[in-house]
């Protein structure tokens, strides 16, 4: 069965096509490679033996959508593309809302044309804002800080409305912090700039300058650093075969919202300190300013898509710490001399 996946050169997507072929699927891939890697997608490819067919392009052009769909019998889709940062989405909000919203509302009218009526919503924590208990719940209020979590649950909106109009079925998965690499060490994180606090720190330790950098000490937290549930990309990709397989499989199925995090909250000091453990390295710390948009805790209850999807956890910190770890050594300049075009 044929899946489109957007974005799917991405550090998140790219785990899951690799799911999604081990799970019988065949990932289709269209990505622009503004923040993607085709290098990833050719090295999967590769290790796995198999071809998943990659576009180059954005989801906005309806002529690359048609080709894809006139080549491909295409049967659901997982959309990853966005835009993903939220320092830049308070800097230059409208690109949020023109990648995040604007490009989601062409990309579900030609799906609702074409009859596609499976899709996988890539979400995420930000739509809570700055959450008034814990850990939390889906029915949780909904009052995102940032454009990059309002862009989010516009989304969210927009399929819930699609979904009452009838013939349109969702499952949006709000994620807390991805981290870590495959464990078979082909692929792993590479951003540019790295936002994330694991890769940034381990990509400085990697280079031999062992720096980190944290963004606030005052936070009413424990240490005063801010709290985050990391939950190892793997286990993340996964979730999104469960959706994938209970939209297609049962007759019964029902769109829904499903929070992805390990329900443990982690200080970015305590992570600095595992990080120095696994790696051996003394880290040279340096506080700063907070960054706006930043909540102080974010600590998921992922009870709905255990007792639902029968979802499980493979991985804790220590070795989504490891995976990036070993990535991150072995590929001291990430995904070098990654093809910014493709014309496959």
């Amino acid at each position: 069965m044929e899946i489109l996946i957007t974005g799917g050169a991405g550090y998140i997507g790219s785990h899951t096509v690799i799911d999604l072929v081990l799970n019988g699927f065949q990932p289709v891939v269209i990505d622009d490679f503004s923040s993607g890697h085709v290098e990833a997608l050719k090295l999967i490819n590769s290790f796995k033996n198999v071809e998943v067919p990659i576009y180059h392009g954005d989801i906005g052009d309806k002529g690359l959508l048609g080709k894809i769909f006139k080549e491909h019998n295409i049967k659901g889709v997982i959309h990853f593309a966005a835009s993903s940062l939220v320092g830049e989405s308070m800097q230059v909000p409208l690109k949020y809302y023109e990648n995040n919203v604007g490009k989601a509302v062409f990309l579900l009218k030609f799906l609702k044309e074409t009859g596609i009526n499976i899709f996988i919503f890539s979400s995420s924590a930000a739509v809570y804002g700055n959450p008034k208990s814990f850990p939390i719940e889906e029915d949780h209020l909904l009052d995102p800080v940032n454009p990059y979590g309002f862009s989010k649950l516009v989304v969210e909106r927009m399929l819930k409305d699609i979904d009452i109009a009838g013939g349109f079925k969702f499952i949006s998965l709000r994620y807390f912090n991805a981290a870590g690499a495959y464990m078979g060490g082909i692929i792993g994180e590479d951003h540019n700039p790295e936002t994330h606090l694991i890769p940034r720190v381990l990509k400085s330790i990697a280079s031999g300058d062992n720096k980190a950098f944290i963004y606030g000490s005052d936070y009413p937290t424990k240490d005063g650093t801010a709290v985050r549930d990391y939950i190892h990309v793997s286990d993340l990709a996964f979730a999104h075969i469960l959706a994938l397989k209970y939209l297609i499989e049962d007759n019964n199925s029902k769109s829904v919202v499903y929070n992805l995090g390990c329900e443990t909250g982690y200080s970015v000091l305590d992570i600095l300190k595992k990080i120095e453990k696994i790696t051996g390295a003394a880290l040279d710390i340096e506080y700063t300013g907070k960054r706006a948009g930043d909540p102080a805790v974010l600590v998921a209850s992922s009870k709905k898509i255990f007792k639902d999807l029968g979802f499980k956890f493979k991985y804790d910190i220590d070795e989504i710490i490891s995976s990036a770890w070993k990535w991150h050594f072995t590929n001291k300049n990430g995904f070098s001399g990654v093809l910014k075009s493709y014309n496959g």
